[in-house]
C-alpha cells in the first residue's frame, strides 16, 4: 500500500502544474475583446491635416516604362492635395536642367528628359495643389577638386553626383537665377538664359508651393545659417517670377531614425524659424521634415512591428518638440511632414532579400497611425513616401507593386484615409485599453460618425464598438493584397481586425 502511494504521488505532482498551464494558456488565447469607446459630445481638435504622398523621379516613371500608364492613373485617382514632386540626385539627367556651366556664349539648358515626367505629373494632379522640389543643384555650381561627371545613360543611378559644400558664387545669385529660370519655364512659358537667349516651353502651370532643396542636413551638409541664406536667395529670385508662389523650407532628414545622422536638429528650426535671420519680406510659409522607420539588420520579421511603432512614437515626441519651437518663433508657418515611410536594411544591396507580404500592411498601418496622431497635433500635411520604388531604388518604400503598377496596401490605405478624412473633421475623445491597436473617432463636416481602427500587430484582434450594428466597415488587410479596400456591413458591435488591418467604420445615423 505504501509502495502504491509512492508511485501515485509523482503522477499527481505532474498533472497539477500541467492543468494550471493549460488554464493559463486558455486565458491568454481567449483574451477579452478590446472595448473602444467614443465620446461624440466633445471635440479635442478640428483637424487641418491632409493625407498625401510624394512622387520621386526614377526611370519607371518615364514614358515607355511598363508601369508608366498605370502609376500615373493611380496618382490621378488618389486625388490628393499637396503632392510633392521631386526630381532627385541619383539621376542627374532626369533632375538637372543645366548640367554644364555656361561658357563662350553657349548654355546646356535641356528639358527633353525632364519635361515628359513633369507634364505627366502635372496632368495627373490637375485640380489639386502640388509642391515641386527640383532638389538637386547643378554640381558645377559647387567648388570641387575636379569636375564631377554624370552618367551618359539617364537611367543609370549615380549616388556620387552631389559633392562639395561651398558654392563657386558666394553671392548665391547663380543658384538663385537657376531656380528662377526653372520656375519661369514651368509657369511663364519659358525664360531668358545667361546670354540673353529666349527658351520657350509653352508651360503655364499653377504651382502652389516650391520646396527649397531637400534634406539639407545631409545633402551638401548645409549649416542652418548657410541654408537660410540660400533659401532667402532662391525665394527672392522666384518671387520676382511668380509673386503668388508659396514656399516650403528645410526638408530635414535628421528627424528620421533610419538616417545615419539621426538628430532632432533643433538648431535648424531655431535658426530658420526666427524671422530675424531672414531678409525682410521673405516668407516662411511652411516647413518640412521626414520620418522613416527601419528595423535593425539582425532583427526578426516578428520584431518589426514593435520597432516600427516604437520609432513612430519617438518621432511624434520630436514633432511635439519642433511644434513648440515653431509656435514660439513663427506660429503662422505651416508644417508638412512630406516623407513618411519605412526602409528595410540593405534595401539596395544585391542579392536582395525578399520582402514579406505582411510588410506592406505593417507600413500601411504605421502610416495610418501617424496620420491620426499628427491630426491630433495639428500638423497640416502628412505625406507618405513614395509612389514608386523598385529593386535598386528603395523597393521597400514603394506604394505600388513595381511589376504591375497597381497600388499596394500602402497606397490603398492612403486612398482609404483620403476618401474618409480631411481638414475640418472634428477629432473626438476615443478610449481603448490595448497597446496592440489604435482607434480615433472623427465627426465629419457632413455629420458622419467615423472611427479609424488600426491593428499594430500581426494577429487578429477582437474589438467592440458601441453602435456598430449596421455600420459600414471599409478595410485594408493582408487578405485584400493589391486590391482596393474591402467593404462589409456589420451585424453587431463586434469587429475582428486581422493582422495589420486598417479599417474605417462609418456608424449609422
Amino acid at each position: 500500500m505504501s509502495h502504491s502511494n509512492e508511485k501515485f504521488q509523482p503522477r499527481q505532482s505532474v498533472w497539477a502544474p500541467l492543468l494550471v498551464l493549460i488554464l493559463w494558456s486558455s486565458t491568454v488565447i481567449a483574451a477579452p475583446p478590446v472595448a473602444v469607446k467614443v465620446d461624440w459630445s466633445r471635440v479635442e481638435r478640428v483637424s487641418r491635416t491632409t493625407a498625401t504622398l510624394q512622387v520621386v523621379v526614377n526611370p519607371l516613371l518615364r514614358r515607355g516604362s511598363p508601369i508608366h500608364n498605370q502609376v500615373f492613373q493611380d496618382l490621378k485617382e488618389l486625388k490628393c492635395d499637396y503632392v510633392r514632386y521631386v526630381p532627385w540626385l541619383p539621376y542627374p539627367k532626369l533632375a538637372v536642367a543645366e548640367l554644364e556651366p555656361p561658357e563662350n556664349g553657349k548654355t546646356s539648358w535641356n528639358f527633353s528628359l525632364i519635361d515628359p515626367m513633369t507634364e505627366d505629373f502635372m496632368n495627373a494632379t490637375a485640380g489639386h495643389s502640388v509642391i515641386l522640389n527640383f532638389s538637386t543643384i547643378p554640381q558645377w555650381m559647387f567648388k570641387t577638386p575636379k569636375p564631377v561627371p554624370y552618367p551618359v545613360n539617364p537611367d543609370q543611378v549615380d549616388w556620387r553626383y552631389e559633392q562639395g559644400t561651398e558654392l563657386r558664387d558666394p553671392s548665391m545669385k547663380e543658384v538663385a537665377d537657376y531656380y528662377a529660370r526653372l520656375v519661369s519655364w514651368y509657369t511663364k512659358g519659358g525664360f531668358t538664359d545667361e546670354y540673353g537667349k529666349r527658351h520657350e516651353s509653352g508651360h503655364y502651370y499653377k504651382i502652389a508651393y516650391w520646396e527649397v532643396l531637400n534634406e539639407v542636413d545631409s545633402e551638401h551638409k548645409m549649416s542652418p545659417e548657410f541654408y537660410t541664406h540660400i533659401y532667402d536667395a532662391i525665394v527672392t529670385a522666384i518671387r520676382k517670377v511668380d509673386p503668388q508662389m508659396k514656399f516650403v523650407g528645410l526638408a530635414l532628414a535628421g528627424t528620421s531614425p533610419s538616417s545615419s545622422f539621426y538628430d532632432p536638429v533643433p538648431e535648424y528650426f531655431e535658426y530658420f524659424l526666427n524671422h530675424k535671420n531672414h531678409k525682410p519680406g521673405v516668407p516662411l510659409d511652411m516647413i518640412s521634415y521626414h520620418f522613416y522607420a527601419s528595423p535593425y539588420p539582425d532583427e526578426s520579421v516578428d520584431a518589426w512591428p514593435y520597432t516600427f511603432f516604437s520609432q513612430a512614437d519617438g518621432f511624434l515626441d520630436q514633432v511635439r518638440y519642433i511644434e513648440a519651437i515653431r509656435k514660439r518663433l513663427s506660429p503662422e508657418t505651416k508644417t508638412t511632414i512630406d516623407e513618411m515611410g519605412s526602409i528595410l536594411p540593405n534595401d539596395n544591396v544585391v542579392p536582395r532579400k525578399p520582402i514579406p507580404d505582411s510588410y506592406w500592411n505593417l507600413c500601411a498601418a504605421m502610416y495610418a497611425y501617424l496620420y491620426a496622431r499628427l491630426s491630433l497635433l495639428g500638423i497640416n500635411v502628412a505625406g507618405e513616401s513614395q509612389l514608386v520604388g523598385y529593386p535598386s531604388q528603395f523597393p521597400s518604400v514603394s506604394m505600388v507593386n513595381w511589376e504591375t503598377g497597381q497600388l499596394n496596401a500602402r497606397g490603398w490605405v492612403l486612398k482609404l484615409l483620403r476618401d474618409n478624412f480631411g481638414p475640418g473633421d472634428k477629432l473626438v475623445p476615443t478610449s481603448f485599453r490595448s497597446p496592440a491597436m489604435y482607434a480615433q473617432g472623427f465627426l465629419t463636416p457632413a455629420g458622419e460618425h467615423k472611427v479609424l481602427l488600426i491593428n499594430k500587430r500581426n494577429r487578429d484582434i477582437e474589438i467592440t464598438l458601441p453602435g456598430g450594428a449596421q455600420a459600414t466597415e471599409e478595410y485594408v488587410d493582408q487578405s485584400t493584397g493589391d486590391e482596393p479596400p474591402a467593404s462589409v456591413r456589420l451585424t453587431g458591435d463586434t469587429i475582428i481586425l486581422k493582422g495589420f488591418a486598417v479599417a474605417v467604420v462609418t456608424l449609422p445615423q
